[in-house]
């Protein structure tokens, strides 16, 4: 044994066998540059090396129009894997299939922002013997980075993406735009599996999801529709009532003592939470003002103030539409992908939300104490999303709550929430079409509205005003069985959800 070689095995140290010795694919061109891909969805999960009672993630950045959750699922029970942990940004109405693995075994347990349609109700109703876990948009960051949720294997799906991984949202023909929650997953799991519909040649920019991120990547025939991004919470309306509440809206925005040069706003998901943008234009004219940062979830209506100079950045973590997506990918310098992280961690360096001044919050619920219910509705079944609701009411310096009185003659402003998902104590205002209710931890708000003129109302006479409507509602009735856990964003259980009686 020569002294380099002893000297070697002394410190632990391996010795020089040839450049290509520990990364034999440099000795072939071809494979050097294809040993990422994958042939098949298959082939790749086999690379993985996924097993049952691992823990797999998705993003929703496709939303009503995701094609991937359930065709990877679909594969991993042919594949005869089980007892997973569903690990998804949010769910939709479209994963409905997924009842069936929960039933057969492959799902056991989930963690999600939140669930709506026929899971949902399934899951309402005793579906799951685990609980799921419901949690805020930089929440799930939070629980990532604290050690409890450990992704083994991400499936990441990006409309386009190059030999390396180097993936984004922007190119190709199914855009979703920003591909800000399934960055957090590139950065935080142990595998990462890029799905796309186009490969691109090499290097694809901007990228998303880098390279240095990425294990695999394959070709499939199809991610999602992004003309089904803008439906359900994220939808556009023309409902008259819904249109008065944004009025009012904006009223309490123009009025607040916030909206002044250099301010920030988050209009939020939710018909009448995003249709706020559209009456901002003639009041930030008329000021002569305009705004540092829009955040959050994009719409077009916030592009187009953009466009118009009236809003000087974009910080997108969802885009909400083919506007916001085109605009993500024509104007990189003024419209901004950030990840979720970026966005609402509260145990991030930094969060973007603690920056902004105003956000425009939708409700299923609002109660007397201001606390507010994103995902039971009046029957006790999940229908929502947690979504970035408390991030953003937290970190805001005023957060605005816009709801219709009564829903279907059901009161929206109510004694007590069914599910309380972010506290009474973040919020300090509510619109809803019979009148606004400032929380009376925010006195000056109150002052500077009566003194615009604004029907401001105490919100227990909008609750009296609600049941002198409709009427006292009977009690839901639930058991005793809890089938999800509502986490605040710092981790901490907020509510339970009871299973509905049937």
């Amino acid at each position: 044994m020569n002294s380099m070689q002893s000297l070697a095995e002394q410190r632990g140290i391996a010795t020089f066998g040839g450049y290509a010795k520990y990364a034999p694919y440099l000795a072939d061109p071809v494979a050097k540059r294809r040993r990422k891909l994958a042939d098949t969805l298959e082939e790749a999960v086999r690379r993985s090396g996924l097993e049952s009672g691992m823990t797999i993630s998705f993003h929703h950045a496709f939303r009503e129009g995701d094609k991937t959750i359930n065709q990877v699922v679909d594969l991993l029970a042919k594949m005869g894997l089980k007892n997973l942990t569903l690990a998804s940004s949010s769910l939709l109405t479209c994963n409905a299939p997924l009842i069936e693995h929960i039933k057969s075994g492959v799902i056991s347990r989930i963690y999600t922002s939140g669930m709506r349609g026929k899971l949902a109700d399934a899951v309402s109703h005793g579906l799951m013997d685990e609980p799921v876990q419901i949690h805020s948009h930089g929440g799930r960051v939070h629980l990532m980075d604290a050690g409890e949720l450990k992704v083994d294997v991400a499936f990441l799906a990006a409309s386009a993406a190059d030999e390396f991984g180097n993936a984004n949202g922007t190119g190709g023909r199914s855009r979703c735009g920003s591909l800000g929650y399934a960055m957090v997953d590139a950065a935080r799991a142990k595998y990462v599996i890029v799905l796309t519909e186009e490969l691109v040649a090499y290097p694809n920019t901007p990228a998303s999801i880098r390279q240095d991120q990425v294990d695999c990547v394959v070709k499939v025939d199809q991610i999602g529709d992004p003309s089904k991004i803008s439906v359900g919470a994220a939808r556009i309306t023309s409902n008259p009532r819904e249109l008065l509440i944004a009025r009012y809206a904006a009223d309490v925005l123009e009025h607040s003592g916030y909206f002044k040069e250099g301010f920030s706003i988050q209009t939020g998901s939710g018909a009448a939470a995003t249709a706020v943008t559209r009456f901002l234009e003639g009041r930030m004219r008329k000021a002569d003002i305009h705004a540092s940062f829009a955040l959050g979830g994009i719409t077009g209506s916030i592009v187009d103030l953009h466009k118009k100079g009236l809003i000087r950045t974009i910080l997108d973590t969802q885009s909400f539409d083919a506007s916001a997506a085109e605009s993500l990918r024509t104007d990189p310098a003024g419209h901004i992908e950030i990840s979720t992280d970026y966005y609402a961690n509260q145990s991030s360096k930094a969060a973007a939300v603690d920056e902004m001044d105003m956000v425009i919050l939708s409700a299923l619920e609002i109660d007397v104490g201001f606390n507010v219910n994103v995902i039971t509705g009046s029957d006790g079944v999940m229908r929502g999303a947690s979504g970035g609701h408390s991030d953003t009411a937290a970190g805001a310096n005023l957060a605005v709550v816009v709801a219709p009185l009564i829903r279907g003659r059901i009161p929206t402003v109510c004694e007590k929430v069914t599910t309380v998902v972010t506290p009474g104590t973040c919020v300090g205002v509510l619109v809803t079409d019979h009148g606004i209710a400032v929380n009376p931890n925010r006195p000056e708000i109150a002052e500077r509205l009566k003194a615009a003129g604004l029907p401001v109302l105490s919100i227990e006479e909008l609750h009296a005003r609600a049941i002198a409507i409709t009427g006292t509602p009977s009690p839901i009735a639930f058991t005793d069985r809890v089938v999800g856990m509502v986490r605040f964003r710092d981790g901490s259980l907020i509510d339970t959800i009871r299973q509905v009686v049937d």
